[in-house]
């Protein structure tokens, strides 16, 4: 069994019913923690629709709110959530907003002199990019 998250007539994403589960679980956290809907609509008879305005807003303040996380245990348990909402906006050809991640990255860079900190945000774009290949749609 599957599910299906999709914008207009275009199906996005077709993950198994416990991928979805996951995933789905995890939306309200994240919509608590940047202060917006994610645009995802509800589940109904396997199928979700995604509001592209909203999901575009949701996905740029996700990733904002994840640059200027540095306690490692939340950086590592969000991480795995925004890979995949950074892989699904890329497949629904949203436009991130990467700036105010290298912005964060730069601060923070600036403020440890931490040369690992640069590879961050390129390294979050390739996971992502590489997850868009094991998203069935």
């Amino acid at each position: 069994m599957s599910q299906y998250y999709g914008i207009g007539d275009r199906t996005l994403w077709n993950p198994s019913n416990g991928a979805s589960h996951l995933f789905r679980s995890q939306l309200p956290i994240y919509e608590a923690e940047v202060g917006l809907p994610s645009g995802i609509g509800p589940m109904a008879d396997d199928e979700c629709r995604i509001d592209p305005v909203a999901f575009a807003a949701f996905v740029d303040a996700l990733l904002a709110w994840h640059s200027r996380t540095r306690h490692a245990v939340m950086a590592t348990l969000s991480e795995g959530f925004l890979t995949t909402v950074l892989a699904l906006a890329e497949i629904a050809n949203i436009e991130v907003s990467w700036y105010a991640a290298e912005r964060a990255e730069s601060h923070y860079i600036r403020l440890t002199s931490d040369p690992q900190a640069r590879e961050w945000t390129a390294a979050l774009r390739q996971r992502s990019h590489e997850l868009v290949r094991h998203m069935a749609y």
